[in-house]
């Protein structure tokens, strides 16, 4: 199956800067991150420090990956497997109920507590990284291809910016309405 490069490549680079942002998050606030980690009770305490820092890195390269068009295929199903991942956490952890930790979601500065609709989230996400590995048709791009690009992944950003926003106070939200 082959697909513009259009989606492809904004594709790759929506996912890309959501993995980044994800890893800065970690990398600003190493301790509460490893903090969240712990808190999903899903790996042994041997087994912590090494993942709360090497999470990071991985997301980081898997994100520079994408942006390489010849890593890309290989860099897609990686970033697919950590969302993946990631939302296995979340179900794994909803399934024993305890939805009241903090999701790691939303980087140090809003705590976030895990619920359902973040598994949707993260197939969205799966998704949009699974469809940035697609090869693409044959064709030159140009000027405009370009812009359209860029304008595509920032609107798919400003989503995302959006949904995390409104999925971190909603909690928040309908406690000062039910008031």
């Amino acid at each position: 199956m082959h697909t513009d490069p259009i989606l492809i490549i904004a594709s790759a680079i929506t996912i890309a800067v959501i993995l980044a942002s994800a890893a800065t998050h970690k990398v600003r606030a190493p301790a509460r991150f490893a903090k969240q980690l712990e808190d999903y009770q899903l790996l042994p305490q041997a087994l912590l420090k090494l993942v709360a820092r090497g999470l990071p890195l991985l997301e980081i390269g898997v994100a520079f990956a994408l942006l390489v068009p010849a890593s890309r295929p290989t860099a897609a199903l990686a970033a697919a497997a950590l969302l993946a991942l990631y939302a296995a956490a979340i179900g794994i952890n909803l399934w024993r109920g305890r939805a009241d930790i903090d999701c790691g979601c939303s980087g140090p500065d809003q705590a976030q507590p895990l619920r359902p609709v973040l598994l949707a989230r993260n197939g969205v996400l799966v998704a949009l990284a699974l469809a940035a590995g697609i090869a693409p048709q044959a064709r030159d791009l140009g000027f405009f291809d370009g812009f359209v690009v860029i304008a595509a992944s920032a609107v798919a950003l400003l989503v995302y910016a959006a949904a995390e926003g409104l999925l971190a106070n909603g909690p928040r939200l309908f406690k000062l309405i039910g008031r």
